[in-house]
Order: C-alpha cells, then sequence, then structure tokens
C-alpha cells in the first residue's frame, strides 16, 4: 500500500527534520488513521512541494510527529490540461471534480451555461464552489496527487470564449463534430481547453462563440456521456495521447 497523503499550508525542512503535522490532517493521521512509528507518509501544499516522511511519534489526539529531511519540487506537467464544466444537478458536480482530479486534470472551471438547470448564485453558489474545492483537494489525496487541481470562479460563457482563445489546443464535446477527439492533433505542451455542456447540450449561439474563439467541436463516442462523467473520460483520451500517462 502507498503511503497516504497529508496537506499542510507551508512546507518547510526546519527543526533539524522533525515536522509536527497537527490540526485537521493531524486529527485524522492520528485518531482515524492510527498511524504508529515507523509507517511513512507524504506531506504536500498541493502545489507541487512533498516529502516523504516517517512517523516517529503521536502527541494527545492530534499531533504526529514524523522525521522530513528533504523536500523535493515537483516540475509542473504539459501540456496542462483545463476543462470548462457546465454545472451539473445535484452532487453530481463533485463526482466530476472528484474523477477529474484522480485522472489528473490541472484546472476545473465550473460554467454557467444557458441550459444548466443548477445556477450558482449568492451564498448557494459560494458553498457549491466550496464543495467543489474540497472535493478535489480531498480527490487529489486519495489519488495521492502533490498537485491538486485548481477549481477557478464559476466562468460566463464570455469568459470561457476567452480561455478557449488563448489554447494552444481548444475543444468542445458536441455530436455536431465530425472528428473524434481520439485523433486529433494534439500539442506537446502549452495549454489544452477542454469544453463539457451541461445534460441539455451546448446551446447554438454558444458553440458559435466557442468556434469564433477558436474552438473545434469533437465527438468523445458513439454512445452519449452524461456531462458528470464526459469531462473525465474526455480528459483521460487527452493524457493518454499527448504521452503524460506513459
Amino acid at each position: 500500500m502507498t503511503a497516504p497523503v497529508f496537506v499542510v499550508e507551508h512546507l518547510d525542512a526546519g527543526g533539524g527534520g522533525r515536522y509536527v503535522l497537527d490540526g485537521p490532517e493531524g486529527r485524522h493521521a492520528v485518531s482515524v488513521k492510527r498511524l504508529r512509528p515507523g509507517e511513512d507518509i507524504v506531506l504536500t501544499d498541493g502545489v507541487g512541494r512533498w516529502a516523504d516522511c516517517v512517523v516517529l511519534d503521536t502527541e494527545g489526539k492530534d499531533r504526529l510527529i514524523v522525521q522530513l529531511d528533504s523536500v523535493t519540487e515537483e516540475p509542473v506537467e504539459r501540456p496542462r490540461v483545463t476543462v470548462v464544466q457546465a454545472l451539473p444537478k445535484g452532487d453530481r458536480g463533485e463526482l466530476a471534480v472528484e474523477t477529474m482530479t484522480e485522472v489528473g486534470v490541472d484546472a476545473i472551471v465550473p460554467w454557467a451555461a444557458a441550459r444548466c438547470i443548477t445556477q450558482w448564485k449568492g451564498e448557494r453558489g459560494l458553498k457549491a464552489l466550496g464543495k467543489w474545492r474540497a472535493t478535489a483537494r480531498e480527490a487529489g489525496k486519495q489519488s495521492r496527487r502533490v498537485w491538486f487541481p485548481e477549481v477557478a470562479e464559476a466562468a460566463t460563457t464570455k469568459r470561457v470564449a476567452a480561455l478557449l482563445a488563448g489554447a494552444d489546443f481548444a475543444a468542445v464535446l458536441h455530436e455536431s463534430g465530425d472528428e473524434p477527439l481520439a485523433t486529433a492533433e494534439l500539442p506537446s505542451s502549452g495549454e489544452i481547453v477542454l469544453v463539457v455542456g451541461p445534460e441539455g447540450g451546448v446551446a447554438p449561439e454558444e458553440l458559435a462563440q466557442f468556434e469564433e474563439a477558436g474552438a473545434k467541436a469533437y465527438r468523445l463516442g458513439r454512445s452519449v456521456l452524461r456531462t458528470s462523467t464526459a469531462g473525465t473520460a474526455a480528459a483521460a483520451v487527452l493524457l493518454a495521447r499527448t504521452g503524460r500517462w506513459s
């Protein structure tokens, strides 16, 4: 079994290699995972810095004492993959974020598409965004990532078009696409931006705006996937074909 991952705000090897993991992460390590001296863990700040550690001792119910000798800087992977995810109904948004994090997506942009039933407004929107970000963090830990995906604030169609215009490869999953995503010519570096529409599909005026920004419509396969799973499946295709899964 691989070592469990715990998140810290700042990762430095001060104190002669002795590091104290406390707070909610320390409580989880001591009281839930029940880690004991001699076991291995990984500490990360979620933005590329991480360290292999060995448990030395515990203090109370929420302090884990570990040996930390060196910190590693994980380089950013290229090409960078961003998925623009239309807001699904219910908890399917968290499902999409969880699985996209697990496959390796670098950034997730919630999109308030015209045909979205769910709308993020006021406190409800802030709460929903918080859930997406918490899901990305926990999924990042579970999948042993040291770069957690960025979850942006909800974007308008105009903002999504701007993201597509600045991408090295811009795609919209849509049934009108003549070419499958699996055969598209992809860059070896730079930015890939993929748009996943809502259950009702991308509206014609949105598709026209995205095409004007330089995006092309692609189909994923013969079957029609739900919006909560399409982004994960498409990201897996992209990550495998760019060599990031090699």
